[in-house]
């Protein structure tokens, strides 16, 4: 994890991928917050291929690629100097497993075991996106703050037209003195 956040600090330097201010966080906001998927693979398993919807910066495509090498990772992002800047970091480190991908989640046609995705859209449209690109068994893993109930409520039609339900909410703490409580919200085809 070093050498990802020497090689993470290096492209963010030059691309802005996240805030400067952030940068002191990124242990605590980015990378602890996107390895909190392990709560969620202690309880469903891991699945084979994960897609990443809107990974940015590579949040948290890269964090999991790394951690869970037998895992197929699949980074999307419509934006050109994310993904370059994902390329860039999966070529230092010879991550093999991690997939990055520059274009529009509409044209992606593969399915996956589990899909997931970090301060995208709200759930109502993430949903939406992720739900037809699901196996039949597969996981769609939503990461959400404290509004995450909310969004619920507003993505119900969503979820009835894809025949999803969340079956799961688990809940979580960043490690930051201040509250910053998160949720993976699990959702699965009916």
């Amino acid at each position: 994890m070093d050498k990802y956040i020497e090689a993470f600090l290096n492209q963010n330097a030059k691309l802005n991928l996240i805030s400067k201010n952030d940068e002191k966080f990124l242990w605590e906001k980015h990378i602890f917050d996107s390895l909190s998927i392990e709560k969620f693979f202690e309880k469903y398993g891991r699945g084979k291929t994960l897609l990443d919807i809107g990974t940015g910066g590579g949040f948290p495509s890269v964090p999991i690629a790394l951690k869970y090498p037998e895992i197929e990772v699949y980074a999307l992002d419509s934006i050109r100097k994310k993904i370059n800047a994902i390329e860039n970091i999966r070529t230092e480190l010879n991550i093999q497993n991690l997939h990055p991908i520059c274009d529009r989640v509409e044209n992606i046609k593969q399915k996956f075991d589990i899909i997931t995705s970090r301060a995208v859209a709200t759930l109502d449209k993430i949903t939406g996106y992720a739900m037809p690109l699901l196996n039949k068994d597969g996981y769609f893993v939503a990461y959400k703050s404290l509004r995450a109930q909310e969004e619920i409520a507003d993505a119900q039609n969503t979820l009835k037209k894809y025949k999803a339900e969340i079956v799961d909410i688990i809940e979580y703490d960043l490690p930051l003195e201040e509250n910053h409580t998160r949720n993976l919200i699990i959702i699965k085809h009916i």
